[in-house]
């Protein structure tokens, strides 16, 4: 704790003097920079992660993963992540938790990040979903927010470092509050949004699946009407070509022709 409030007010004081952002380097391409360490990435993550569990909980709707009832749910979802996250493609595999929860809510298509790897998805999006290679490639586009630290970075600029870091302090619970209600909201750049749907292929191409399953889900998305939309394309930036970029990068990578194997989505559905 004590190597965390120093290094963490190191970077208030580089935040306040304006010198941070000329000394601390981008990572992983995308737009601004990462003023918080991978720890801290952790740590934020852990927190907000906790906080939205318990809003999740008190509304009855998360999924609990350590209610016996739920293992086989957990059990189909858990095979899908893990192929993701071991196809050899992530840059923080072994720092990040790395966990994935169910939200109960059949009407919203949705799915989120935390910083750290905590992934969120919604019951309601997991039953639109056609193939298993769909629900892969989203959940490797939010994977990607995560490795990538798109979601630390995209919550840097929305709030400012400051008040990151009093959360991650533990010194403001209302704004930790704020930041884990508007999570699931959080509105991506489209450079982080063209490199998570770019890493959503080049991790799927270490897997069994077709490596362009994201654009599957895009294109019934689409299909569906603006006003009918999910929420998961009203808060992440949609440009006419998102469809085609993916579908290049698999072309490139050779990945697009795998397994149609739906076992795994269909025993969610069956199970939720």
């Amino acid at each position: 704790m004590r190597q965390l409030l120093s290094k963490s007010l190191l970077f208030l004081s580089l935040a306040a003097a304006g010198t941070g952002l000329s000394s601390c380097s981008k990572e992983g391409g995308g737009d601004g920079v990462v003023l918080f360490s991978v720890q801290d990435d952790i740590d934020l993550g852990a927190r907000v992660a906790a906080q939205t569990d318990s809003t999740y909980r008190a509304s009855g709707q998360l999924l609990d993963p350590k209610d016996p009832r739920n293992a086989a749910a957990y059990a189909a979802l858990s095979t899908v992540v893990n192929k993701v996250l071991n196809s050899g493609k992530l840059d923080h595999r072994n720092d990040f938790v790395w966990d994935v929860k169910i939200i109960r809510d059949d009407k919203t298509l949705n799915a989120f990040a935390s910083p750290g790897g905590h992934i969120y998805v919604f019951s309601g999006l997991i039953k639109f979903l056609d193939h298993e290679d769909e629900l892969a490639g989203v959940l490797a586009h939010e994977i990607a927010h995560a490795d990538r630290r798109h979601t630390s970075r995209q919550l840097q600029q929305q709030y400012g470092i400051g008040i990151l870091l009093s959360v991650l302090l533990g010194e403001n619970p209302n704004q930790l509050a704020q930041i884990a209600a508007g999570l699931g909201q959080l509105k991506f750049s489209r450079d982080f949004e063209t490199e998570a749907d770019s890493y959503s292929v080049i991790y799927l191409s270490g897997t069994d699946y077709a490596c362009d399953g994201t654009a599957g889900f895009f294109i019934k998305s689409q299909a569906m009407g603006e006003a009918s939309q999910p929420v998961f394309l009203s808060t992440h930036p949609n440009p006419g070509n998102r469809v085609q970029a993916i579908q290049a990068k698999a072309a490139e990578l050779n990945c697009q022709n795998k397994s149609d194997n739906d076992t795994n989505l269909n025993k969610l559905k069956s199970l939720l």
